[in-house]
């Protein structure tokens, strides 16, 4: 720090997008951090319209490596850190693992999991030159309407709290007996990344869900619901401020960028988001423990909401049957499988966009190979997938494609069981009559690439263990309504799950 100019000082707390990170710019300005965003990451030309993102681990590095040597061209060379969204999975990066998000992590309460699937993140992302990523959400979701609420681990504080563990998969487990509170550690392993919990105290707690917007509750209750997940995370690392985030300080946005600059800088932020083959043998090998664990990841965070009627279990079903109807949009798609943050910001509409399994391929793998899986997809598009504030729902029902293939499925006139899974972000609205027609109820949440992790508990090779992280409720005029309300009368309450 003694041999920094102010020039030097300034550049190191600044984070540019990697389309502007020319060898000049990184060189004249002493730019400490790069970052890429969806439509940005490596290989995307911005003047693309189909963005198309297949960019190689080798492509990644290579982009990484040449603005790295711009940095290193500087007087004192010090390494710039080059950061991306990596919500769950190093998900921008094309066939990488994808984890199921918070909201089904939530479910599965499982800290050893969520440590494991940090290092698998951290690991995925440094083979790509990424040594920062914008990860945990420990934002504490009181409002399903809120369209990131996916994003957050539970309703409850202490849950949220308890699954910020996955910062020490990310940075490293050991944190050395002289390593002071307050500043950032990651191992000396060039598998760590340094972790980024996000995005800031009450974010999950906003009047009527609404993203960005205020967030109106006496301080005791911001301490004690929004900010004990954050205490802990904050001692592990550096504060961040988000995309342009600083320019929001003022209304208009950006109409003082000055003051926004003091107050953010005043604040404690130490930099500011300005913005804009190792053989195929270890690759493959590699990738497939991955998905492994992100498959483990998701038949833990299942939640088995209903299985059968009275003491007729349903669940776990048979692999050998004459005929199995598979029904939906959202059986055969892995982009809505994934979510929102899955290569694409929005995320994206199809299979062929990474690599992966959908529940529709997971059933016909699992199956014995004498019965008969017919698909009925009744295309739904009211219902694709979502980030930040396109996610707002006033209503949060099923679509009307959905509640008609769930009907038409599970219909008086049937002799089969019906057994539907959901695949959301948040809990939906499920009328009393058609709850009494399904025969067995799961929520899937948005369990990324492995649908195998599904079909692990519909036929048996594991339990359902998950519990549900945040409430059910029975109407949305109930909302927000989270458990330890005064007036709590949900259709399943937090932490209810049956287990097989």
């Amino acid at each position: 720090m003694g041999r920094m100019t102010l020039a030097e000082k300034v550049g190191q707390m600044t984070q540019i997008d990697r389309v502007v990170a020319t060898h000049d710019v990184m060189k004249k300005y002493f730019i400490g951090s790069v970052l890429s965003i969806d439509d940005t990451v490596p290989g995307i030309r911005r003047n693309d319209p189909m963005k198309v993102n297949n960019a190689s681990a080798a492509r990644w590095v290579t982009t990484v490596n040449k603005i790295q040597e711009a940095a290193l061209s500087t007087r004192l060379g010090i390494p710039m850190l080059f950061g991306v969204d990596a919500v769950h999975g190093h998900s921008y990066m094309y066939r990488s693992t994808i984890f199921p998000h918070n909201i089904g992590l939530g479910a599965t309460r499982d800290v050893d999991l969520i440590k494991r699937i940090g290092a698998a993140t951290a690991a995925e992302c440094t083979a790509t030159g990424v040594r920062y990523v914008f990860s945990p959400t420990i934002a504490v979701c009181r409002d399903p309407r809120w369209g990131r609420c996916y994003e957050s681990f539970s309703e409850d504080p202490e849950l949220v709290k308890n699954m910020t563990a996955i910062i020490s998969g990310l940075q490293g487990q050991v944190v050395p007996s002289n390593s002071r509170k307050g500043v950032p550690f990651f191992a000396n392993d060039k598998t760590k990344v340094a972790a980024c919990a996000k995005h800031y105290v009450g974010d999950g707690g906003t009047n009527k869900g609404i993203n960005e917007n205020d967030t109106v509750l006496p301080w005791s209750e911001l301490v004690r619901i929004h900010m004990l997940p954050y205490v802990g995370a904050i001692e592990k690392g550096f504060v961040i401020s988000d995309m342009m985030g600083i320019d929001k300080i003022t209304t208009p946005i950006g109409d003082n960028y000055t003051y926004s600059i003091e107050a953010g800088i005043g604040a404690g932020i130490d930099m500011v988001m300005v913005p804009y083959n190792t053989t195929s043998f270890v690759n493959g090998l590699t990738r497939l423990e991955h998905r492994r664990l992100a498959r483990e990841a998701v038949r833990k965070s299942l939640v088995l909401l209903k299985n059968g009627h009275d003491s007729s279990p349903v669940l776990p079903l048979p692999k050998k049957a004459p005929l199995i109807l598979v029904a939906g949009s959202h059986a055969n798609n892995l982009g809505f499988q994934c979510g929102g943050w899955s290569m694409r910001w929005q995320g994206f509409n199809g299979s062929n966009v990474t690599s992966g399994t959908t529940i529709l391929e997971a059933v016909r793998r699992t199956v014995d190979p004498t019965t008969q899986v017919v698909f009925s997809q009744q295309p739904d598009q009211e219902l694709p997938p979502y980030a930040e504030s396109k996610g707002q729902s006033s209503n949060l029902t099923l679509p009307a494609d959905g509640l008609a293939a769930i009907e038409s499925v599970c219909g008086r006139k049937r002799r089969s069981k019906c057994v539907v899974v959901l695949v959301t972000g948040r809990p939906v609205a499920i009328e009393p009559e058609l709850l009494a027609r399904i025969d067995a109820l799961v929520a899937a949440w948005l369990p990324g690439t492995e649908g195998r992790g599904v079909t692990d508990v519909l036929f048996g090779d594991h339990g359902f263990t998950g519990k549900l992280p945040r409430t059910w409720f029975r109407s949305v005029d109930q909302l927000p309504m989270n458990v330890g309300d005064e007036v709590y009368d949900p259709l399943f309450p937090f932490g209810f799950g049956l287990a097989t």
